[in-house]
């Protein structure tokens, strides 16, 4: 077993927020909607996010298997197959605390 993926650090605002997973697999087509939703929603609020194959472990196969691509907050499942970036900013804020994040 390996660790996380890739790790994408917080955008220009440097937030410390909560930290976005995005759980995918190969060869996902969904994943690379997921990606560019997540990459644009966390540039624009600065915080860091990482990316998981769950073919790499096991257990996230067994748990995500027919799910992917899933979202995570601070380890939390917050959204599957697709992401919806109104309601992963609503998440992001109510997580954060909503005067510590900018309004985009």
């Amino acid at each position: 077993m390996t660790g996380p993926g890739p790790q994408h650090e917080a955008g220009p605002a440097g937030h410390a927020g909560p930290l976005i997973t995005l759980l995918t697999r190969p060869g996902c087509h969904l994943c690379d909607d997921a990606r560019a939703v997540i990459t644009r929603v966390a540039a624009d609020l600065g915080m860091a996010w990482q990316e998981r194959d769950i073919t790499r472990s096991d257990s996230d196969l067994r748990a995500y298997g027919d799910m992917v691509p899933v979202t995570l907050i601070d380890g939390e499942q917050h959204d599957f197959w697709r992401v919806s970036e109104p309601r992963l900013r609503a998440a992001l804020r109510a997580a954060a605390g909503a005067r510590s994040l900018p309004d985009r």
